[in-house]
């Protein structure tokens, strides 16, 4: 199991269950959303991320897309973003409190990067989205 938490730590969560593939995301709107150039995110199961305290100071952005950004209302930290019917959230991973023992495996959104920014690891690139599996 793993813990998080936002910045003045008012929002905490748990993951109970296993962190799926880690990325950066280097689209227009993750850059915006966290003020940096790209965000640091992985796939979890909706069913095992359990908020365990601070629920009243979580906000929700909702975007034109449908997309939820979560954070907390107090010190502004991003928690998660997901989408209705999807049952997995986008776990922000600079808010774990636990080691998670590897970093993101891939760039994704490379196209829409920051033109200050460059990559300098071996990690896969995607232009876009990454292929979703079976397909």
């Amino acid at each position: 199991m793993h813990t998080g938490s936002c910045l003045c730590g008012s929002v905490r969560y748990e993951i109970r269950g296993d962190i799926g593939p880690g990325f950066y995301c280097h689209c227009t709107r993750c850059r915006k959303a966290s003020g940096t150039a790209f965000a640091s995110n992985a796939l979890v199961a909706a069913d095992d991320f359990v908020i365990t305290a601070g629920r009243e100071a979580l906000k929700t952005f909702i975007a034109e897309s449908g997309l939820h950004r979560s954070f907390c209302g107090n010190c502004g930290s991003p928690i998660i973003s997901q989408r209705a019917g999807v049952p997995q959230v986008r776990v922000r991973l600079g808010t774990l409190d636990t080691p998670l023992g590897h970093g993101p495996q891939a760039h994704i959104y490379v196209d829409s990067k920051a033109e200050w920014w460059d990559i300098h690891d071996d990690l896969t690139q995607y232009p876009e989205a990454p292929p979703r599996p079976g397909k």
